[in-house]
């Protein structure tokens, strides 16, 4: 029976010497904080730059995300409706049956745009286009209102633009 309180007392002997050794010491956090610091201030001879306006920024974060849309190039005809077809459109749908594509563009008809029903070159696809445009940006700005007008229509999330080439 002594032995097993022996062994009892080592193990918790050496359970509280193990966690006490994994503590780390306020002084080296300090330490390390401050050499962060010192890392952090410009040195002598370095040129402080001027911080760019919010307007700026703003501007050129638009720009860039402008550019980094994808525009998907087809040759289309509009089957259904009355807009002119312009050179970028936005997608909302995509069908192989034109009974669907004019079932979505009645509905959007319904919520206000002027939708049409184009088909692809080669008469497999019907798209169905909320907004149609003369130039990219447009498009690009139609797009993102469409979708935050409906934030729940994952379908919608999809739209995309379309180059009528």
């Amino acid at each position: 029976m002594n032995m097993k309180k022996v062994w009892v007392y080592t193990m918790v002997a050496g359970t509280l010497l193990s966690i006490a050794s994994c503590k780390s010491s306020e002084n080296a956090y300090r330490q390390a904080y401050e050499k962060a610091i010192q890392n952090d201030e410009p040195k002598a001879g370095t040129v402080v730059s001027q911080p760019v306006s919010a307007v700026q920024v703003q501007e050129e974060s638009k720009d860039v995300e402008i550019a980094s849309v994808p525009v998907r190039e087809e040759k289309v005809s509009v089957v259904t409706g009355d807009n002119k077809l312009r050179a970028y459109s936005v997608v909302c749908g995509s069908f192989s049956l034109k009974t669907n594509a004019d079932a979505l563009s009645s509905r959007l008809s319904g919520d206000g745009y002027s939708s049409l029903v184009v088909v692809n070159e080669a008469g497999k696809t019907y798209r169905v286009i909320c907004s149609t445009h003369d130039t990219k940006e447009e498009a690009v700005r139609a797009r993102n209102a469409f979708k935050a007008r409906y934030p729940d229509n994952s379908d919608f999330q999809n739209s995309w633009i379309l180059y009528n080439r």
